[in-house]
């Protein structure tokens, strides 16, 4: 047991130093990010976020965090986001133990903990962003009116599927569906445009059902 405990207090040391050197490599980009959010463009944060998307194996999950860390509007530092994965616009709050997957896009949004992002699923900042000009054409994004979509505590968001709106605590989205409307939390939803499928049951452990039934 003592053994299983150094390794750990090893692997502890090691992932403090790393984030740290990493927070020190990018802290030139975020630098440059935090000059232009004074105006309204996000042309460089949008750079540096897909460059380091490219940044393959564990240096690249390191490198990632750290730039988060640094430039989103509020960002833990225990969290995943994996190979090609980025985050398009800086308006986003990520809390512990989120993982997203790899080649996913997520927009302005707030990531509650636990949340699990499958790879290539898009979270859409809101159905807003592009209104239709007399003319027929649909304008660019306007800053102004994004959106920030919350993943609930616990949702899991499949494969594939595209997110425009609020997901319920513990809810979890099949691969591939299409979200448009809130969807509230413990129930699976599926399809284009997603329905409901089945309520979630959820059982605590031990240690929670005893912590519930002290109070």
């Amino acid at each position: 047991m003592i053994g299983t405990a150094l390794r750990a207090a090893v692997r502890r040391s090691c992932k403090r130093g790393l984030d740290g050197l990493c927070l020190v490599l990018v802290a030139p980009c975020a630098g440059m990010c935090a000059l232009e959010a004074r105006g309204e463009g996000e042309a460089v944060f949008s750079f540096w976020a897909q460059a380091f998307a490219l940044v393959p194996g564990p240096p690249g999950v390191f490198v990632r965090r750290a730039f988060y860390r640094l430039t989103l509007e509020r960002c833990t530092g225990c969290f995943f986001v994996g190979f090609g994965a980025f985050f398009s616009h800086r308006g986003s709050i990520v809390e512990d133990a989120v993982y997203v997957g790899p080649y996913a896009i997520v927009g302005s949004s707030r990531l509650r903990r636990g949340c699990l992002i499958g790879s290539r699923a898009g979270i859409i900042s809101g159905s807003g962003l592009h209104e239709l000009t007399p003319d027929g054409l649909r304008t660019p994004t306007d800053n102004s009116r994004l959106r920030q979509v919350e993943i609930g505590e616990g949702a899991w968001i499949g494969e594939g599927a595209l997110v425009m709106a609020d997901i319920g605590p513990a809810a979890t989205v099949a691969a591939g569906s299409v979200v448009s409307s809130a969807i509230v939390g413990g129930v699976v939803v599926a399809g284009n445009p997603a329905r409901f499928i089945r309520h979630l049951t959820v059982q605590p452990s031990p240690s929670e059902g005893s912590a519930v039934a002290a109070m």
